[in-house]
């Protein structure tokens, strides 16, 4: 996704999008958009074309902003030019937002430069699923034969009948070639043979599907060196992410760049309670307390917040002693501008306890009721 894209779905009042399209680029509609999905997965009959085309220009004269959003580009094999003649057929302006197409970004995922130096400079973009009512094709088989790297897309199907092909017209069977199935997704599958023996290798692999990107030539040779993305150290891995939406983001984009296939699920969600006169009124009498505990992040943001509220700042908190359970809560702590003095070895309300005992810390409240009390204060904000 381009900035530009990003910033028209951002403002669009309509989404039109393809069954190829990552959901998570969905989330960055505005609020209240009408997001419509028109299917385009291979093999199963769902908008057709010119249902999606009557959608676009009857949201667009209702004065609708209206963003077609398509998987990789929409001008190559994205039927992007058909809707682009039917809008201006109706008089109706429009943008064409270029994407990064699946030829080159599912290659380059699979550790696949499509030209070499040292091998080809050249490389040819081929449709691997033509028009079925065509009475014959129109593809210049003898052509690609000595093209450096042929590219194809929506290959899967018709690999055995391509490869054929290829060889019928010159290609020698010992070419290498490449299948990759959800390229650039933390699914992705990448297979390696040849021209001769690659789709028998396809048909006993089933996580080879579609969309799949089929590559042939000499540059899939240098995959055993180039091939970075499916060498991450979390490759492969599927993970749930259980905490709060708001707080997920930067774990599960962590988790992301190690290659992980992230599924956000909260079971935690903050909100405010019903009334902060408690915390309100400790904030009143901090000068009193000789410790402040925090237990969570949240518990850092809040308290902060209310004290700011409250007409106080930082500088009420002069010569009280700061506790924290965690390292990020510390973290979040010191952001402010305060040294924690005790963190427990142990995350958990029962690890500040000991901690205090082992500084000899006396407690007005027997330890069983302080205990109750941390156990309260922190299973509130941070669950198990």
């Amino acid at each position: 996704m381009t900035l530009r894209g990003m910033e028209i779905l951002g403002k669009s009042d309509v989404i039109v999008y393809d069954y190829l399209v990552n959901p998570r680029l969905l989330s960055h509609a505005r609020a209240g958009a009408e997001i419509i999905y028109v299917g385009k997965k291979a093999g199963v009959k769902e908008m057709s074309q010119a249902e999606i085309n009557r959608l676009l220009t009857g949201r667009a004269v209702k004065g609708k902003i209206v963003a077609r959003l398509k998987g990789g580009d929409p001008f190559i094999f994205g039927r992007g030019g058909e809707e682009a003649e039917a809008l201006s057929k109706k008089g109706i302006p429009f943008e064409i937002v270029p994407g990064v197409t699946s030829a080159s970004a599912v290659p380059a995922y699979a550790g696949i430069p499509l030209t070499h130096r040292d091998i080809t400079s050249s490389f040819t973009v081929v449709t691997g699923h033509e028009d079925p009512s065509k009475e014959e094709s129109n593809i210049p088989w003898d052509v690609l034969s000595n093209i450096g790297t042929v590219v194809f897309l929506m290959g899967v199907r018709n690999i055995g009948k391509n490869m054929r092909m290829l060889m019928k017209h010159g290609r020698s069977p010992d070419t290498p070639a490449a299948v990759i199935a959800w390229g650039t997704y933390p699914s992705q599958a990448t297979v390696t043979g040849t021209v001769g023996t690659i789709a028998g290798i396809v048909k006993k692999r089933k996580d080879i599907t579609s969309p799949a990107v089929v590559v042939t030539g000499e540059v899939i040779n240098l995959r055993e060196v180039i091939n970075w993305y499916e060498r991450k150290p979390l490759f492969g891995k599927r993970i749930l992410v259980t905490r709060a939406r708001e707080q997920a983001e930067s774990f599960a984009g962590l988790l992301g760049e190690m290659g992980a296939e992230v599924i956000e699920f909260p079971v935690i969600e903050i909100f405010p309670p019903g009334s902060y006169e408690a915390l309100d009124n400790a904030a009143a009498r901090v000068r009193e307390y000789d410790w402040i505990v925090f237990t969570s992040v949240n518990g850092v943001t809040k308290f902060f917040e209310r004290l700011l509220d409250s007409g106080k700042d930082v500088r009420e908190l002069y010569g009280i002693r700061i506790a924290a359970i965690g390292e990020v809560t510390a973290k979040e702590i010191e952001k402010k501008g305060i040294r924690v003095e005790l963190i427990p070895g142990e995350y958990r309300a029962e690890g500040l306890i000991e901690k205090f005992e082992r500084e000899n810390i006396k407690v007005q409240a027997s330890a069983r009721k302080t205990r109750a009390r941390m156990h309260r204060a922190h299973y509130r904000e941070d669950p198990p």
